[in-house]
């Protein structure tokens, strides 16, 4: 099974790839890479959904979707400055 990553959007310093993969069943399965700071001190965080979706448009943009909603609900987690 090959994932394809979709386009590919910055959000703040966090870079944010949806990533689809057809399943055995024909259904694609949505997932999602953030990614924040460079070369060594780069930490990637890979979300992966249990639902599934008809197309990969769909898939892909459940998985956009999913990225922004971690990112809006993880700066409620900063300290303010």
């Amino acid at each position: 099974m090959t994932t394809i990553r979709e386009k590919t959007f910055s959000v703040g310093k966090y870079l944010v790839s949806p990533l689809t993969r057809l399943t055995p069943t024909g259904a694609y399965a949505p997932s999602v890479s953030i990614r924040s700071g460079q070369g060594r001190a780069t930490h990637d965080r890979v979300f992966r959904f249990v639902v599934r979706f008809p197309t990969r448009e769909g898939a892909s943009r459940y998985a956009a979707e999913q990225g922004l909603l971690w990112l809006q609900q993880s700066a409620g987690d900063q300290p303010t400055h």
